[in-house]
């Protein structure tokens, strides 16, 4: 019997308009919820890297890699949740903060090596990087000081060392020679 576990999958995908779209209702048609999705170009032009954070058993989530890699705009998926990682996740949070309790939320957001981005009469927006853990502990810490606005990006993810090189210059040369797939129009 599979267990539930959160999978992290990552995608290089063409960069243009509807493929994230086309991503994330592949995900809902199958009944996965998202937990994070992060998008940002990649080192290739044209390319993007989707970094996705599913919660599901691990055969399920392998037959939806496997439908990802069917879609027209993605170039690679590969589930890498039991690659050793390098995982980040960035939070901007804004919280009540009087002269009162100024100080102490310093404090925390120095314990924390976070960086406070904007000083207001009665708020300050602290920006914080981190593994999943950092972010909620000191979001955890600063509820009590009344966390007004909470914005996350969700995980983004590479393999480690040279796997991770290796995976990309790979891409650069499927991308190059692989013939274009054409979108079939469905019958009316």
């Amino acid at each position: 019997m599979n267990s539930k576990t959160k999978r992290t999958l990552v995608a290089l995908v063409e960069d243009r308009p509807g493929v994230l779209n086309r991503v994330s209702s592949l995900f809902r048609r199958r009944n996965f919820n998202i937990e994070s999705i992060a998008v940002g170009h990649s080192e290739q032009p044209g390319l993007s890297r989707m970094t996705i954070v599913v919660d599901g058993a691990t055969t399920a989530v392998e037959q939806v890699r496997k439908q990802l890699d069917k879609v027209i705009e993605v170039v690679k998926v590969i589930d890498i949740s039991e690659e050793p990682i390098v995982a980040r996740e960035l939070a901007l949070i804004k919280v009540h903060a009087t002269s009162s309790t100024r100080s102490e939320i310093i404090e925390i957001v120095d314990i924390f090596r976070a960086n406070i981005i904007d000083v207001a009469p009665g708020s300050l927006i602290v920006e914080v990087t981190g593994d999943e853990d950092k972010i909620d502990s000191l979001y955890n810490l600063l509820r009590r000081f009344g966390v007004k606005e909470l914005s996350r990006t969700g995980k983004i993810a590479m393999v480690r060392g040279a796997a991770g090189e290796t995976t990309v210059e790979a891409e650069k040369s499927e991308v190059e020679e692989r013939p274009r797939r054409i979108r079939k129009a469905k019958p009316a």
